[in-house]
């Protein structure tokens, strides 16, 4: 009955008024005209008690069909068609995420092979000539972007992947892969200020695939502006972290393993997840600013970040051009560490060759991309 009641409302060949009206008429009828009073009544007095039956028992079981006849009308009552257009959570999906359940058989039972993320991470480097960059942010910078970097640019671009390449943008988690869809949740470290003393906070940054570099650099700036406004160690992520280090460390333990256990079944709540580091599409740091060349770093167990992109410092770089003469360019590293079992290397190094084409031709940035590829079902 409940099958068929959905049925027909979902697909609008009844209303669910029309439910509503035929079980209230069958509660009313059972109350009022088969008496309930005057049944139990002849029920317990005038009809010898099956055996082991007590007039309790009757009670509960008339209360039993009452109670059953008006679930079914609040059920009807609370029915409605959701108009909408994009994605609506369904059994199986997260509060962050839509499961894939159109995976080949491969990445459905690699998750149990290969169960945690740091023993399933592959390792890139590789080496760009960025003098175009630097062309580009130059010019984007004169057009009253103060500040526009290096960061922007990459960000950007990688949207720019995801928009052709959605399979990127998937994650694992509790041995399912899910998709996040068009939302690319980006965490990022950053420091107030320049010296060692200064602690480090994470933000979280959200782009779509149809972001263009300007709408990047307004995101991120409007994340900066507030952690330079913000009191020092007064960020969300700030307290949570204080909040946690106050709670003793055998408690602790038993938390961390509590929000595991969560994580693992999607019962996570979203709030928490967006404050969560370990939580997004992408991690990403830049080693520019401390002078250094781009490391390795390694991916969560915990959480579902599936990617980490670190970027080194500029260097200069002299090389013999092909009619002899001597040149000076400039050089950017930047490592990829990635989780392989959301898709496969093939895959991956699309993404790559997208991510450096994009980089080698900024320009395209300063549009939306022609169309945005949907991830499969």
């Amino acid at each position: 009955m409940i099958a068929t009641v959905y049925y027909l409302t979902v697909t609008r060949a009844l209303t669910k008024y029309i439910f509503m009206f035929l079980m209230l008429t069958g509660l009313s009828y059972h109350i009022c005209v088969e008496d309930f009073g005057q049944k139990m009544y002849l029920t317990i007095y005038s009809t010898p008690l099956a055996e082991g039956r007590t007039p309790q028992w009757y009670l509960m079981a008339e209360i039993s069909v009452l109670t059953t006849i008006a679930a079914l009308y609040f059920l009807a009552a609370a029915m409605a068609r959701r108009e909408t257009e994009g994605w609506v959570p369904a059994w199986g999906d997260r509060n962050d995420g839509r499961r894939i359940r159109g995976i080949t058989p491969i990445y459905a039972v690699s998750p149990y092979i290969m169960v945690t993320r740091n023993t399933s991470s592959n390792y890139l480097r590789d080496t760009m000539e960025c003098s175009g960059l630097d062309a580009y942010i130059r010019r984007k910078r004169l057009e009253g972007l103060t500040g526009f970097g290096m960061l922007h640019v990459v960000l950007a671009a990688y949207a720019r992947c995801v928009a052709q390449y959605p399979g990127v943008n998937r994650f694992l988690s509790g041995q399912r892969i899910y998709s996040r869809g068009e939302e690319i949740e980006i965490a990022l470290t950053v420091k107030p200020e320049m010296h060692k003393d200064s602690t480090e906070t994470v933000i979280k940054i959200y782009l779509t695939p149809n972001d263009t570099a300007a709408e990047v650099y307004r995101k991120i700036q409007a994340q900066v502006d507030a952690i330079k406004d913000a009191p020092a160690d007064k960020t969300n992520f700030d307290v949570l972290t204080v909040v946690l280090n106050l709670i003793p460390g055998l408690v602790l333990k038993f938390l961390v393993w509590f929000f595991k256990t969560l994580d693992y079944f999607g019962l996570l709540p979203r709030w928490l997840t967006k404050l969560s580091p370990f939580h997004g599409s992408l991690f990403i740091t830049s080693m520019a600013s401390l002078g250094i060349p781009p490391i390795y770093h390694h991916l969560y167990d915990f959480g579902n970040i599936p990617v980490f992109v670190c970027l080194g410092k500029k260097y200069r770089k002299r090389e013999i051009t092909k009619d002899g003469k001597s040149v000076l360019r400039w050089y950017i590293d930047y490592t990829f560490v990635t989780d392989e079992r959301i898709v496969d290397g093939f895959y991956y190094a699309s993404v790559l060759r997208c991510f450096r084409g994009v980089l080698q031709e900024p320009e395209q940035l300063d549009q939306r991309p022609a169309a945005v590829v949907p991830d499969i079902k």
